[in-house]
Protein backbone atom coordinates (compact mmCIF):
# COMPACT_ATOMS: atom_id res chain seq x y z
CA UNK A 1 0.00 0.00 0.00
CA UNK A 2 1.30 3.53 -1.02
CA UNK A 3 2.48 5.23 2.23
CA UNK A 4 1.57 8.91 0.67
CA UNK A 5 -0.15 9.66 -2.64
CA UNK A 6 2.91 12.81 -3.26
CA UNK A 7 4.27 12.09 -6.38
CA UNK A 8 7.49 13.13 -4.84
CA UNK A 9 7.37 9.98 -2.73
CA UNK A 10 5.49 7.81 -5.74
CA UNK A 11 4.19 4.25 -3.77
CA UNK A 12 5.77 4.96 -0.18
CA UNK A 13 9.43 4.78 -1.66
CA UNK A 14 10.82 4.67 1.63
CA UNK A 15 13.94 7.00 0.10
CA UNK A 16 13.33 8.89 -2.78
CA UNK A 17 16.75 10.54 -2.70
CA UNK A 18 18.90 7.41 -2.65
CA UNK A 19 16.97 6.50 -5.52
CA UNK A 20 18.05 10.38 -7.16
CA UNK A 21 21.36 9.35 -5.70
CA UNK A 22 22.08 12.68 -4.08
CA UNK A 23 20.75 14.16 -0.48
CA UNK A 24 21.09 17.74 -1.91
CA UNK A 25 18.41 18.92 -3.96
CA UNK A 26 17.29 22.77 -5.15
CA UNK A 27 14.89 24.04 -2.98
CA UNK A 28 11.57 24.46 -4.59
CA UNK A 29 11.30 27.95 -4.28
CA UNK A 30 14.93 28.93 -5.18
CA UNK A 31 16.93 31.22 -7.34
CA UNK A 32 17.02 29.53 -10.92
CA UNK A 33 20.10 30.24 -13.35
CA UNK A 34 19.39 33.48 -15.42
CA UNK A 35 18.71 31.15 -18.81
CA UNK A 36 15.33 30.14 -17.54
CA UNK A 37 14.13 33.88 -17.79
CA UNK A 38 11.62 33.69 -20.93
CA UNK A 39 9.28 36.80 -21.95
CA UNK A 40 5.61 36.52 -19.69
CA UNK A 41 2.75 35.04 -22.63
CA UNK A 42 0.11 38.05 -23.62
CA UNK A 43 1.18 38.81 -27.40
CA UNK A 44 -1.95 39.01 -29.73
CA UNK A 45 -1.22 35.96 -31.12
CA UNK A 46 -1.08 34.24 -27.76
CA UNK A 47 -4.16 35.83 -27.15
CA UNK A 48 -5.94 34.53 -30.34
CA UNK A 49 -4.92 30.84 -29.90
CA UNK A 50 -6.31 31.10 -26.47
CA UNK A 51 -9.55 32.02 -27.24
CA UNK A 52 -9.93 29.64 -30.06
CA UNK A 53 -8.69 27.11 -28.50
CA UNK A 54 -10.93 28.33 -25.50
CA UNK A 55 -13.85 28.62 -27.84
CA UNK A 56 -13.38 25.21 -28.97
CA UNK A 57 -13.28 23.28 -25.33
CA UNK A 58 -10.02 21.93 -26.26
CA UNK A 59 -7.01 20.97 -24.12
CA UNK A 60 -3.19 21.20 -24.73
CA UNK A 61 -0.42 19.88 -23.19
CA UNK A 62 1.28 23.80 -23.12
CA UNK A 63 -1.25 24.69 -20.55
CA UNK A 64 -2.10 21.29 -18.34
CA UNK A 65 1.70 21.09 -18.27
CA UNK A 66 2.67 24.55 -17.63
CA UNK A 67 5.16 24.63 -20.67
CA UNK A 68 7.65 27.33 -20.13
CA UNK A 69 7.43 27.58 -23.82
CA UNK A 70 3.64 28.54 -24.07
CA UNK A 71 4.27 32.61 -24.81
CA UNK A 72 6.81 31.49 -27.55
CA UNK A 73 5.27 28.67 -29.24
CA UNK A 74 1.61 30.09 -29.28
CA UNK A 75 2.84 33.43 -30.71
CA UNK A 76 4.62 31.65 -33.07
CA UNK A 77 1.09 30.15 -34.43
CA UNK A 78 1.56 26.54 -32.94
CA UNK A 79 0.44 24.30 -30.13
CA UNK A 80 0.08 20.65 -28.92
CA UNK A 81 -3.34 19.27 -28.38
CA UNK A 82 -4.34 16.97 -25.59
CA UNK A 83 -6.97 14.82 -26.66
CA UNK A 84 -8.80 12.56 -24.11
CA UNK A 85 -9.41 14.78 -21.13
CA UNK A 86 -6.95 16.14 -18.88
CA UNK A 87 -7.17 13.64 -15.97
CA UNK A 88 -4.43 11.14 -16.59
CA UNK A 89 -4.98 7.25 -15.12
CA UNK A 90 -0.87 7.77 -13.85
CA UNK A 91 0.95 9.14 -11.41
CA UNK A 92 4.05 10.04 -12.58
CA UNK A 93 6.68 11.75 -10.26
CA UNK A 94 7.27 14.97 -12.34
CA UNK A 95 4.05 15.44 -14.43
CA UNK A 96 1.90 18.45 -13.53
CA UNK A 97 -1.21 17.04 -15.13
CA UNK A 98 -3.43 15.87 -13.06
CA UNK A 99 -4.63 12.58 -12.18
CA UNK A 100 -7.53 10.53 -11.04
CA UNK A 101 -10.62 8.69 -12.84
CA UNK A 102 -11.11 9.90 -16.61
CA UNK A 103 -14.44 10.88 -17.60
CA UNK A 104 -13.66 12.36 -20.55
CA UNK A 105 -15.71 10.94 -23.60
CA UNK A 106 -16.28 13.48 -27.16
CA UNK A 107 -17.17 11.37 -30.24
CA UNK A 108 -16.66 14.67 -32.09
CA UNK A 109 -13.55 15.33 -30.19
CA UNK A 110 -11.31 14.06 -33.35
CA UNK A 111 -13.04 16.91 -35.83
CA UNK A 112 -13.11 19.81 -33.65
CA UNK A 113 -9.22 19.79 -32.71
CA UNK A 114 -8.95 19.38 -36.79
CA UNK A 115 -11.06 21.94 -37.16
CA UNK A 116 -8.77 24.15 -35.09
CA UNK A 117 -5.70 22.87 -36.99
CA UNK A 118 -7.05 24.16 -39.75
CA UNK A 119 -8.02 27.71 -38.69
CA UNK A 120 -4.77 27.83 -36.77
CA UNK A 121 -3.23 27.06 -40.53
CA UNK A 122 -0.77 25.04 -38.79
CA UNK A 123 2.17 23.58 -41.43
CA UNK A 124 2.81 21.01 -37.97
CA UNK A 125 0.42 19.71 -35.71
CA UNK A 126 1.10 17.23 -32.64
CA UNK A 127 -1.04 15.18 -30.64
CA UNK A 128 -0.81 13.99 -27.16
CA UNK A 129 -3.11 12.17 -24.45
CA UNK A 130 -3.14 11.83 -21.32
CA UNK A 131 -3.18 7.92 -20.16
CA UNK A 132 -6.02 6.15 -20.79
CA UNK A 133 -5.60 2.78 -19.33
CA UNK A 134 -8.92 2.53 -18.15
CA UNK A 135 -10.03 2.59 -21.60
CA UNK A 136 -10.69 -0.79 -23.63
CA UNK A 137 -8.29 -0.15 -26.62
CA UNK A 138 -6.12 2.63 -24.06
CA UNK A 139 -6.76 5.50 -26.55
CA UNK A 140 -5.76 4.33 -29.46
CA UNK A 141 -8.93 4.91 -31.35
CA UNK A 142 -8.78 8.89 -30.66
CA UNK A 143 -5.58 8.93 -31.87
CA UNK A 144 -6.65 7.35 -35.56
CA UNK A 145 -9.51 9.73 -35.56
CA UNK A 146 -7.57 12.54 -35.27
CA UNK A 147 -5.18 11.46 -37.90
CA UNK A 148 -8.12 11.08 -40.27
CA UNK A 149 -10.14 14.27 -39.26
CA UNK A 150 -6.67 16.40 -39.76
CA UNK A 151 -5.95 14.80 -42.92
CA UNK A 152 -9.39 15.98 -44.16
CA UNK A 153 -9.88 19.24 -42.89
CA UNK A 154 -5.78 19.86 -43.26
CA UNK A 155 -4.56 17.69 -45.61
CA UNK A 156 -0.70 19.49 -45.89
CA UNK A 157 -0.72 19.37 -42.74
CA UNK A 158 2.06 17.15 -40.86
CA UNK A 159 1.21 15.15 -38.17
CA UNK A 160 3.03 14.54 -35.35
CA UNK A 161 1.31 11.78 -32.42
CA UNK A 162 2.75 12.05 -28.97
CA UNK A 163 1.24 8.58 -27.46
CA UNK A 164 1.05 6.78 -24.05
CA UNK A 165 2.67 3.04 -23.83
CA UNK A 166 -0.92 1.59 -24.36
CA UNK A 167 0.77 -0.61 -21.57
CA UNK A 168 2.97 -2.08 -24.08
CA UNK A 169 0.19 -3.84 -26.20
CA UNK A 170 0.83 -4.04 -29.66
CA UNK A 171 -2.14 -3.78 -31.17
CA UNK A 172 -3.16 -0.28 -30.08
CA UNK A 173 -0.27 0.66 -31.13
CA UNK A 174 -0.63 -1.01 -34.82
CA UNK A 175 -4.09 1.06 -35.41
CA UNK A 176 -2.09 4.51 -34.92
CA UNK A 177 0.87 3.39 -36.77
CA UNK A 178 -1.65 2.00 -39.45
CA UNK A 179 -2.76 5.93 -39.99
CA UNK A 180 0.63 6.83 -41.37
CA UNK A 181 1.43 9.66 -38.59
CA UNK A 182 4.30 11.44 -39.91
CA UNK A 183 5.96 11.69 -36.52
CA UNK A 184 5.95 9.31 -34.32
CA UNK A 185 7.06 10.38 -30.47
CA UNK A 186 6.49 8.44 -27.19
CA UNK A 187 9.06 10.21 -24.25
CA UNK A 188 11.39 7.63 -22.16
CA UNK A 189 11.32 10.55 -20.19
CA UNK A 190 14.23 9.95 -17.94
CA UNK A 191 17.81 7.24 -17.76
CA UNK A 192 16.68 3.78 -16.73
CA UNK A 193 17.58 3.82 -12.71
CA UNK A 194 15.03 6.63 -12.16
CA UNK A 195 11.92 4.70 -13.44
CA UNK A 196 10.74 3.75 -9.98
CA UNK A 197 10.34 6.74 -8.51
CA UNK A 198 9.67 9.02 -12.10
CA UNK A 199 7.68 6.45 -13.91
CA UNK A 200 5.82 4.35 -11.68
CA UNK A 201 3.62 2.25 -14.24
CA UNK A 202 5.95 1.95 -16.85
CA UNK A 203 9.21 0.69 -17.41
CA UNK A 204 12.24 1.56 -19.71
CA UNK A 205 12.23 -1.78 -21.52
CA UNK A 206 8.64 -1.48 -22.20
CA UNK A 207 9.07 2.28 -23.96
CA UNK A 208 12.10 0.97 -25.64
CA UNK A 209 9.84 -1.75 -27.46
CA UNK A 210 7.32 0.78 -28.65
CA UNK A 211 9.39 3.12 -30.24
CA UNK A 212 11.41 -0.19 -32.24
CA UNK A 213 8.11 -1.82 -32.76
CA UNK A 214 6.26 1.79 -33.90
CA UNK A 215 9.97 2.19 -36.36
CA UNK A 216 9.45 -1.48 -37.47
CA UNK A 217 5.50 -1.32 -38.63
CA UNK A 218 6.03 2.32 -39.97
CA UNK A 219 9.56 1.94 -42.04
CA UNK A 220 10.53 4.99 -43.55
CA UNK A 221 6.64 6.17 -43.82
CA UNK A 222 7.14 7.05 -39.56
CA UNK A 223 10.07 9.04 -38.22
CA UNK A 224 10.61 8.11 -34.90
CA UNK A 225 11.63 10.72 -32.02
CA UNK A 226 11.77 10.27 -28.52
CA UNK A 227 12.43 12.77 -25.24
CA UNK A 228 14.68 12.81 -21.62
CA UNK A 229 14.63 15.29 -18.70
CA UNK A 230 17.58 16.05 -17.35
CA UNK A 231 18.14 17.41 -13.55
CA UNK A 232 17.45 14.62 -11.84
CA UNK A 233 20.52 13.01 -10.45
CA UNK A 234 21.82 11.17 -14.00
CA UNK A 235 24.81 11.73 -14.85
CA UNK A 236 26.30 12.79 -18.52
CA UNK A 237 27.32 8.92 -19.06
CA UNK A 238 24.08 7.70 -17.77
CA UNK A 239 22.45 10.19 -20.82
CA UNK A 240 24.60 9.10 -23.39
CA UNK A 241 24.74 5.38 -22.82
CA UNK A 242 20.52 5.74 -22.42
CA UNK A 243 20.52 7.82 -25.57
CA UNK A 244 22.60 4.67 -27.52
CA UNK A 245 19.81 1.95 -26.39
CA UNK A 246 17.50 5.16 -28.28
CA UNK A 247 19.23 4.66 -31.30
CA UNK A 248 19.58 1.35 -30.93
CA UNK A 249 15.79 1.04 -31.20
CA UNK A 250 15.51 2.81 -33.93
CA UNK A 251 14.70 6.18 -32.94
CA UNK A 252 15.72 9.11 -35.53
CA UNK A 253 14.97 12.48 -33.40
CA UNK A 254 15.57 13.52 -30.12
CA UNK A 255 14.58 15.73 -27.41
CA UNK A 256 16.39 16.48 -24.35
CA UNK A 257 15.12 19.37 -21.43
CA UNK A 258 15.67 20.63 -17.76
CA UNK A 259 13.39 18.95 -15.73
CA UNK A 260 11.53 22.26 -13.49
CA UNK A 261 9.67 20.98 -10.60
CA UNK A 262 6.29 22.09 -11.14
CA UNK A 263 5.13 21.89 -7.13
CA UNK A 264 6.70 20.88 -3.87
CA UNK A 265 4.54 17.51 -4.12
CA UNK A 266 6.86 16.95 -7.13
CA UNK A 267 10.05 15.44 -7.21
CA UNK A 268 12.80 17.51 -6.60
CA UNK A 269 15.20 19.29 -8.92
CA UNK A 270 18.98 17.62 -8.15
CA UNK A 271 20.66 20.66 -10.33
CA UNK A 272 20.14 22.51 -13.25
CA UNK A 273 22.64 21.29 -15.95
CA UNK A 274 24.42 24.24 -17.60
CA UNK A 275 23.93 25.14 -21.46
CA UNK A 276 27.70 24.26 -22.52
CA UNK A 277 26.03 20.80 -21.32
CA UNK A 278 23.44 20.39 -23.37
CA UNK A 279 25.81 20.59 -26.09
CA UNK A 280 28.01 18.51 -25.32
CA UNK A 281 24.79 16.03 -25.05
CA UNK A 282 23.47 17.30 -28.55
CA UNK A 283 27.04 16.74 -30.11
CA UNK A 284 26.76 13.30 -28.18
CA UNK A 285 23.77 12.47 -29.70
CA UNK A 286 24.71 13.71 -33.18
CA UNK A 287 27.93 11.19 -33.23
CA UNK A 288 25.66 8.35 -31.95
CA UNK A 289 23.44 8.80 -35.51
CA UNK A 290 20.53 10.84 -34.78
CA UNK A 291 18.95 12.66 -37.20
CA UNK A 292 18.00 15.91 -35.29
CA UNK A 293 18.49 16.63 -32.00
CA UNK A 294 16.91 19.72 -30.01
CA UNK A 295 18.53 20.41 -26.39
CA UNK A 296 18.33 22.68 -23.93
CA UNK A 297 17.22 23.59 -20.75
CA UNK A 298 14.12 24.89 -21.86
CA UNK A 299 13.67 22.77 -24.46
CA UNK A 300 10.10 20.37 -24.47
CA UNK A 301 9.27 17.36 -26.60
CA UNK A 302 6.97 19.28 -28.99
CA UNK A 303 9.35 22.96 -28.82
CA UNK A 304 9.62 23.71 -32.64
CA UNK A 305 8.44 20.53 -33.68
CA UNK A 306 7.79 21.43 -36.92
CA UNK A 307 11.79 22.24 -37.44
CA UNK A 308 12.59 18.02 -36.62
CA UNK A 309 11.07 17.06 -39.77
CA UNK A 310 11.22 18.20 -43.74
CA UNK A 311 8.31 20.25 -44.19
CA UNK A 312 6.78 20.50 -47.98
CA UNK A 313 4.93 23.32 -47.33
CA UNK A 314 2.97 25.90 -44.67
CA UNK A 315 -0.37 24.24 -43.27
CA UNK A 316 -3.55 25.66 -45.36
CA UNK A 317 -6.35 23.58 -44.62
CA UNK A 318 -9.77 24.68 -46.06
CA UNK A 319 -10.90 26.31 -42.90
CA UNK A 320 -7.76 27.98 -42.76
CA UNK A 321 -8.04 29.68 -46.69
CA UNK A 322 -11.04 30.88 -45.99
CA UNK A 323 -10.36 32.68 -43.16
CA UNK A 324 -13.18 31.61 -40.91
Amino acid sequence: MSATRSRSNPGGIANVLTVLGTEEVQPHRGRKPPWFKVPAPGGPRYRELSRLIDSEGLHTVCQEAACPNIGECWQRGTATFMILGDTCTRRCGFCNVKTGKPTWHDPLEPARVARSVARMGLRHAVITSVDRDDLPDLGASAFVGVIRQIRRQAPRTKIEVLTPDFRGEEMPLARVIAERPDVFNHNVEVVPRLYSVARRGSTWQRSTRVLRTAKELGGEEVTTKSGLMVGLGESFPEMVDALGQLREHGVQVLTVGQYLRPTERHLPVVRYWHPDEFLALERAAYELGFQHVAAGPLVRSSYHADQHVAQDEPGVGPLAQVGV
